[in-house]
């Protein structure tokens, strides 16, 4: 078996020196800290990921400049695996016209991205006529939009990709799934992530996953059926690795990830398994 050299579409990065993160609320998080380049490579030495591509990472709406800067910046020092990003934005909000405008045709910008799995997103927030229209100018500007959702929302994130059929989307985190979800709900997820799937202009970032996980309680095992439906459902040219670091240590180093996510997938065809980790997000983001 050959391993694929990586590109790695959900690389995250802060430094508290510069932004502040709406989420980052409980100074006792692991995670409640900066996290530089440097801390990437180190996590990354040894397992050939070759290319990644920022991740926003939900920074205070005022920040939302810097936050471009410093990623397109690193994006174009050249002296890290970064090659593009996927910045913040809000596309219901009046200026996202304005906001998006610098970014359509971006050497290193290649999408936006809202969270909207937040506990003060009210669902169907991102069926909002004027939600809509912000992510169907992200289609006319050519650029992407990453969706971030509850899973109990996926048939909101089907209907979105519908409304917008000139935008080319990506769903992240294998649209959330939960590795401890009841069989209730890992079979309403399975039913409604069947709907995105069913879209064309769609694809889904495997990844996330083990974030879900008990630190030191879990096994590729625990991840599998998760990762292989993903796969199942949207098949070897629609789905792409994402480390999802630091998040990730949550539960898991970024080697323990990777690690797991071979094993899952080693009974696939090896040209299946070069999509995944590499093929997919070079032809998807151009890089």
């Amino acid at each position: 078996m050959t391993d694929s050299p990586i590109i790695d579409t959900h690389q995250h990065l802060w430094d508290l020196s510069l932004v502040a993160c709406n989420w980052m609320t409980d100074n006792t998080l692991s995670i409640a800290r900066s996290f530089r380049p440097a801390d990437y490579a180190a996590a990354i030495d040894g397992l050939g990921v070759v290319k990644s591509i920022y991740m926003e990472v939900d920074v205070r709406k005022d920040l939302l400049p810097v936050e471009a800067d410093y990623a397109t910046g690193i994006c174009e020092s050249g002296s890290t695996t970064m090659v593009a990003a996927v910045i913040g934005g809000y596309p219901a909000e009046e200026g996202f016209a304005a906001w998006v405008k610098p970014f359509a045709g971006h050497r290193h910008v290649k999408g936006i991205r809202q969270v909207i799995h937040e506990a003060a997103t009210a669902p169907g927030y991102c069926l909002s006529d004027e939600f809509v229209a912000g992510v169907r100018l992200l289609g006319e500007s050519g650029l992407t939009f990453d969706i971030c959702i509850r899973p109990e929302e996926l048939a909101d994130a089907a209907e979105l990709i519908s409304r917008c059929p000139g935008t080319r989307f990506v769903l992240d985190h294998c649209g959330n799934a939960n590795v401890h979800h009841s069989a209730e709900q890992r079979e309403r997820w399975k039913r409604d992530l069947a709907l995105v799937a069913a879209r064309p202009n769609v694809v889904c970032k495997v990844s996330g996953v083990v974030a879900s996980a008990k630190p030191g309680a879990w096994s590729a095992d625990d991840l599998a059926p998760i990762v292989d439906h993903t796969m199942d459902l949207f098949g070897p040219d629609r789905v792409m690795f994402g480390g999802d670091w630091p998040v990730c240590t949550l539960a898991a180093t970024y080697r323990e990830w990777v690690t797991a996510l071979k094993q899952i997938v080693s009974n696939r065809p090896e040209a299946h398994r070069h999509q995944l980790f590499h093929d997919n997000a070079e032809a998807f983001y151009g890089v």
